[in-house]
Formats: structure tokens, sequence, C-alpha cells
């Protein structure tokens, strides 16, 4: 995979994609405690606790896999509005996953249809065709999160498969890597 053990800032038209820091944490915990944001994750708001264990494992992934997750601010006031990136979580899910990075992506409830999603999650996707050496990425989804299943569309994420994990229908979609042959 990629050789980085912290997130490389990103910079898009209006967003800057960073490292988490610790003083994120009240925001991050704040938006995964918000129903809103977890309808179609988990259904249930995280706990603070949970949180925290959430945001150790983005640095964590960056250190042991050289990939992980940016905290998303707006370039305009340097406000957290959420998080994007990707993943290895080991999912027990059937039939199995690739091997290969999960992108996620999840945003505070107030920034919802702006489309910061679309365009944190573009360049993240851009990102990873320069730096992941891999075949492809996915990302899964409860199949009635029409939002997220439209962000995935519009940045290449097709191939659709039903799949099961924690016993409840879910999708999954691949996007083949861009790497250029130059680089």
């Amino acid at each position: 995979m990629a050789d980085f053990d912290a997130a490389p800032t990103l910079q898009s038209e209006r967003l800057i994609l960073r490292a988490h820091r610790l003083e994120d944490f009240p925001e991050c915990a704040s938006m995964w405690g918000d129903p809103n944001v977890v309808r179609h994750i988990t259904g249930t708001p995280f706990t603070s606790e949970a949180s925290w264990s959430r945001l150790l494992r983005y640095a964590g992934h960056w250190t042991l896999l050289g990939f992980g997750y940016w905290a998303v601010e707006t370039k305009t006031g340097r406000n957290f509005i959420g998080e994007v990136g990707f993943a290895n979580h080991q999912r027990q899910i059937k039939p199995p996953l690739p091997d290969s990075p999960e992108a996620g992506w999840a945003l505070k409830t107030a920034t919802h249809g702006k489309g910061y999603a679309t365009e944190a999650v573009s360049r993240i996707v851009e990102w990873a065709d320069k730096h992941l050496d891999c075949s492809d990425t996915f990302c899964i989804f409860d199949p009635s999160n029409a939002a997220s299943l439209k962000v995935a569309r519009k940045v290449g994420y097709g191939e659709d498969r039903t799949c099961t994990y924690r016993g409840q229908p879910t999708l999954v979609l691949s996007r083949p890597s861009r790497k250029s042959a130059s680089e």
C-alpha cells in the first residue's frame, strides 16, 4: 500500500482534508452521536467512548497501513464538517470483501446536500489513484442510503453486488484504480 504514517493534507475547491488532531474529538463525538448521521450506518448513535476509539483507529490506519481517514474542514472558517477516507475493517461480511481499501465518509447533518461529500470523496479517490498500490477500492452501503449511493456513483463506484453484513443486506460497490502507467 502507500507509505504514509500520517494523513497528507489535501485540498479541493472548498475543503481541506487533513490529519485528525486531538482537538477534533469534541466535534467527532458530536457528529457520531447524531442519529441522523448514523441512520444508515449503525442506526444507533455512537457513545463518546466509541467515538474516541474511532479517532484512535484513524491514526492507526495511517501508521500501520499507509492509508486512513482525513478530518474535513471548510477553507472558509476552517470548520470541522466530517471525515472521509479509506480503511480496512476486516469485516465479517458474506461473501467476503476484497483485500482492498474501503472508502467511507460521514459529514455533519448541517452540511448535507451542499456537495461537500462528493467534493471530498472525489479528492480522496484522486489521491488513491496516485498513491495506493491496489487494483480497486470499494465502499459498502445500506441499500436505502440514496444520498451516499449518489456520491459513490458520481466518483466512479459501480459493479453493485449485494452481501450480508450483521444480518442485513449490504450493497458493495467497487471502483477500479485509475493509476497512470507513467507514475
